[in-house]
């Protein structure tokens, strides 16, 4: 019998070949991907109301009495009306379905409905337009909660309700749950088909919190099955001794000393560089701290012994700036530097590849680039090193395929995200850590600052005065459009077993709309908009722009988290600050304070809740940011830490697929789920006894499972 990953979502009933091909835009291809698309929210059609107290601007769910028989009415060619009056103890509404006329006997006169739509107010009565129904039962009583997903031209609600019902049924008879039973019983975890049912037709609220549990629980498990198996398979011996390790001479060449937290860190890397097994090492530390020049050493103690090195970043901007900082030190050294990015002239490109690829003395000998460097055509004839600027957490596909065409070379990270200790040794458990956890002198503290709404006119005057003065602002916003959560739903982040989400959260400000309105109000500012759905071009040519003083104000979602420097960018302001966690707003506000200009933060929330307000407070009085990290991971857990890739099932930069595992918010759930995957490896280290949790694992980090031995 074939799983669920092999049966094409063809196979449902109804999805043919159109629907289909929808589906595949979204990265759906069979019955097992449309049970991982998981809601992005949730109607809370169980929050019923009166029709008087009913908003105009917003879903509502009300409980309706059909008072008069509906009536077909036809308006014109190709358009009927269906209507009848129902009523509820406040009033009176219309009821209008648009060319739906075998309607006309669903609404008997003295039945009662729970409707769901937008009531209006007519005169003294109101009205509905093709609302959502379901007959109402106070012996059957209706599920509060009804899935919210992401859609695409061509998919409604409503067909991919239907299909995911259509998956569930199915489901039942084929769905293996991979996670032994031991494991399930030890941690109090719900089977894998409640999971999956309740994250889809949730029973309750609570049910759906012990399914979403479950799901990141799974996700965390799997990521560390997967490095436990990458860690055995990459610690071959094999890699070149670079026992010529002696860094003086470019030290010497730079305009400053190193701290004490650099000099520990190349240390570190010149003593795994000596062996033959390969370095694998992440440098982790503040923005700003001084991780570029760790690597730029490592890098010259690979040339230094005859190898090639190779420095790969997540942006053509960011390559691009790590070129224009190191090849002028290396060419004062002797070593030659190319640039290698998608835009990279093809005669360019071709020269490149070539001396990437010589046996003689025309070899290249330091290369920095994109995902351009792990393209067809890119071989290395001496490799020795591979850097990757880690700023998308969790690359490892990546750094595997980098590494894979630079055969036991030494590899060495480098994240922006200081990090608690407990939580690294999780998330890149198949890496050593140095730490960086010193700022070199000079830098300037960014003076933070909390307020609400009210400041909103004076901190226009501020922006305004900052620019007047030659500086430049960042204003990030936590959503790209209006409405991305309507007031009454449910985002499924907001889901915990913890009760949270009775938190009231005030409304998004969108990027979008946010950069509109400040360019009228502020007409004589030049205002730049960046959002992660604009391609990655666009990204770097507002960027860009915004880095040559083109762009005065630029506002944005957190793309901007991490990225280039600009020295000249003075003011951060964070909107909905209460949304962010706390590492995410330290890393923005490192956005800033770069250059000689006094710099400030100013993260602006009308939260009211007591748990709110002393996370904001800690930003605000706290600058370190290894004190900050783990300040966030004992209040929220490790969501920050991994990246949120929303409920859509969106695959994370690096090839690792993480649906949920962005919103956990339980401090010791990763920490499990990761010590239940080593014990697991230690026990059965092919996995040879569970071939369904080795081929989840496997299509996790984008492998064949015949890779993890």
């Amino acid at each position: 019998m074939a799983g669920l990953n092999e049966i094409s979502i063809k196979k449902l009933y109804g999805v043919g070949e159109v629907r289909a091909a929808a589906y595949a835009r979204m990265g759906i291809y069979t019955v097992e991907d449309l049970l991982f698309f998981f809601p992005r929210a949730y109607e809370n059609r169980g929050d019923i109301c009166l029709l008087g107290a009913a908003r105009d601007d917003i879903k509502s769910a009300v409980l309706l009495t059909v008072a008069t028989e509906p009536r077909g009415v036809r308006i014109r060619r190709g358009m009927d009306l269906l209507r009848f009056r129902a009523f509820d103890d406040s009033g009176s509404c219309i009821i209008t379905f648009f060319n739906q006329n075998f309607l006309k006997d669903k609404f008997p006169i003295g039945s009662t409905f729970r409707f769901w739509g937008k009531v209006e107010r007519e005169g003294r009565g109101f009205s509905m337009s093709s609302p959502a129904y379901e007959p109402y039962d106070e012996q059957k009583p209706l599920p509060s909660l009804y899935p919210v997903y992401r859609l695409t031209e061509g998919l409604s609600q409503k067909q991919i309700q239907k299909d995911i019902a259509a998956a569930l049924l199915l489901a039942k008879e084929r769905l293996e749950d991979h996670l032994p039973d031991s494991i399930r019983t030890r941690h109090s975890l719900c089977t894998l088909a409640f999971a999956l049912r309740n994250i889809h037709e949730p029973e309750d609220y609570k049910s759906l919190a012990i399914a979403k549990r479950r799901l990141i629980f799974d996700e965390f498990f799997m990521f560390a099955l997967g490095l436990a198996t990458a860690q055995k398979a990459q610690r071959q011996k094999g890699a070149p001794r670079c026992v010529d390790n002696d860094v003086s001479t470019l030290l010497r060449r730079l305009p400053y000393s190193l701290t004490g937290a650099q000099l520990r860190t190349i240390n570190d890397i010149r003593a795994d560089m000596e062996s033959d097994t390969p370095m694998r090492r992440i440098v982790v530390g503040d923005v700003g701290c001084g991780k570029t020049v760790c690597a730029a050493a490592a890098m010259y103690i690979a040339v230094r012994n005859g190898r090639q090195a190779a420095l790969m970043a997540p942006t053509e901007i960011l390559a691009r700036q790590h070129y224009e900082d190191m090849a002028p030190l290396f060419a004062e050294l002797g070593i030659e530097c190319r640039l290698l990015v998608g835009a990279t002239p093809a005669s360019e490109k071709r020269r490149i590849k070539a001396a990437l690829a010589a046996e003689d003395e025309s070899r290249l000998d330091v290369v920095i680039g994109t995902h351009a460097l792990i393209s067809d055509g890119v071989e290395f004839a001496a490799p020795g090193l591979v850097v990757t600027d880690e700023q998308h957490r969790f690359g490892v596909a990546q750094r595997a395929t980098l590494a894979e065409k630079s055969k036991s070379a030494h590899v060495l990270v480098m994240s922006a995200t200081p990090i608690p200790r407990s939580l690294a040794l999780v998330m890149y458990g198949d890496l050593d850590i140095s730490k960086i956890d010193e700022m070199p002198p000079g830098r300037q503290r960014v003076d933070t600052f909390v307020v609400d709404d009210s400041y909103r006119a004076r901190l226009d005057v501020f922006i305004t005065k900052q620019c007047a003065a030659g500086g430049q602002v960042y204003i990030v916003c936590p959503a790209i459009e209006e409405r991305e959560c309507e007031d009454n739903e449910i985002s499924l982040a907001d889901i915990t077993l913890f009760d949270r989400v009775a938190e009231k959260q005030p409304p998004l400000k969108a990027a979008e709309v946010y950069a509109r309105e400040l360019a009228e109000r502020l007409p004589h500012l030049r205002v730049g908009l960046m959002h992660g759905r604009m391609s990655s071009a666009e990204k770097d040519a507002v960027m860009q722009s915004f880095s040559l003083g083109e762009c005065q104000v630029l506002v944005s979602t957190t793309v901007i988290e991490v990225g280039v420097n600009v020295p000249n960018a003075c003011l951060m302001i964070v909107e909905n600050a209460e949304r962010f966690g706390l590492s995410q707003l330290h890393q923005l506000r490192g956005r800033v304070g770069r250059g000689q200009r006094k710099s400030y933060c100013v993260l602006v929330s009308d939260a009211e809740s007591e748990s709110a307000r002393r996370r904001l407070e800690t930003m605000r009085t706290t600058y370190d940011g290894y004190l900050i990290a783990e300040t966030d991971l004992s209040m929220r857990g490790p969501g920050d830490f991994v990246g949120n890739a929303g409920g859509g099932g969106i695959r994370q930069s690096g090839g690792v697929s993480f649906r949920l595992a962005g919103q956990c918010d339980d401090p010791e759930l990763m920490g499990l789920a990761t010590e239940s995957a080593r014990e697991l490896v230690t026990v059965d280290a092919t996995l040879a006894d569970y071939p369904e949790l080795r081929r989840a694992a496997a299509a996790m980090f984008k492998t064949d499972s015949s890779d993890i031995s």
